[in-house]
């Protein structure tokens, strides 16, 4: 399709709008000439720029600061960061493994026809006490003794 002009659309207030058009006529500049400019310099910075008063701008020529600021950062950082993104995404990946898991499991519940909950066994619930008997000869000496629930 090639290259379209797509239009940008800027409200501003009315004392902000005569300033630009004032500075657009001092320099012979139409007001969509100006802000193709700013859009072309921002998308070409990626963003970082900043429009400042022209006395300024040489202000800071001598002071010989750059814009954006930048920062040197160690290399064990980066690597931490490295690591910590790579154990974040294990992470996830066994998050997803347990989340299958817990799915297969609840469609394996479903499937089943007899289910018992646990809690229709507890005794507390409303059930029964379970009485515990012991088949355990008193004469037998050394045997273990055996249990079954009655």
């Amino acid at each position: 399709m090639g290259n379209k002009n797509k239009t940008i659309s800027f409200r501003v207030s009315e004392d902000a709008f005569e300033e630009l058009r004032d500075t657009a006529e001092e320099r012979d500049l139409s007001l969509s000439a100006v802000f193709r400019d700013y859009v072309d310099t921002f998308v070409a910075h990626e963003g970082a720029v900043r429009v400042v008063p022209e006395h300024e701008l040489e202000a800071r020529d001598e002071d010989s600061s750059s814009f954006p600021p930048t920062v040197e950062v160690p290399k064990r950082f980066i690597r931490e960061h490295e690591r910590l993104e790579l154990e974040a995404d294990h992470l996830r990946e066994q998050l997803d493994e347990y989340k299958r898991y817990v799915n297969h499991l609840r469609e394996r519940v479903e499937d089943d026809d007899e289910v018992i909950h646990l809690d229709d066994l507890d005794p507390d619930v409303g059930g029964e006490e379970p009485s515990f008997v012991s088949d355990r000869d008193p004469d037998a000496s050394g045997d273990e003794p055996s249990f079954r629930i009655g």
